[in-house]
């Protein structure tokens, strides 16, 4: 098996990307928030005592598809087109469900841009909720879909 971010010599490396042709490149990703419903409640209404959780939240998971690079180590530096984040939410369970979509005209995937996005708008809303559910998890951060490039494609399957 041939690893793509090691050199022959097996050194770290960027993969060079430079011979391949931009094509717009989309990703969906999603990190899952547990909280106690009455918290949940708390941040839909916007009751919280930090403040909008969900816009700052927001402005978190933007900012952070922007920092990608900087945060993995052999990420491009990409020109990002579009960084959207939306919230769904389950009360009877208590999910709050981030999903970020990326989009960029470029050589590369956008794949960790939106999976950074979905983890640090997770982060976010943890640490301005904590003072009020000890018990919060961030459950899981998954790639939803994905398309442009030779790859082609990607739709995770709904769980059975």
């Amino acid at each position: 098996m041939t690893f793509n971010h090691f050199d022959a010599k097996g050194q770290a490396i960027m993969v060079d990307i430079s011979a391949k042709q931009p094509t717009l490149r989309t990703a969906v990703a999603c990190s899952t928030v547990r909280m106690q419903p009455e918290t949940l409640q708390m941040v839909v209404d916007g009751r919280l005592a930090k403040g909008d959780v969900l816009g700052v939240a927001r402005l978190a998971g933007i900012a952070a598809a922007k920092k990608t690079p900087e945060l993995i180590p052999l990420s491009h530096p990409l020109a990002l087109h579009a960084v959207g984040i939306e919230f769904v939410w389950d009360h009877d369970v208590g999910t709050l469900t981030v999903e970020a979509t990326v989009r960029a005209f470029e050589r590369t995937g956008v794949e960790m841009e939106a999976m950074v996005a979905a983890s640090l708008a997770a982060l976010t809303i943890y640490d301005m909720c904590k003072g009020q559910d000890k018990g919060i998890a961030i459950t899981e951060t998954l790639l939803l879909f994905k398309e442009g490039g030779k790859s082609g494609t990607y739709r995770r399957e709904p769980a059975a």
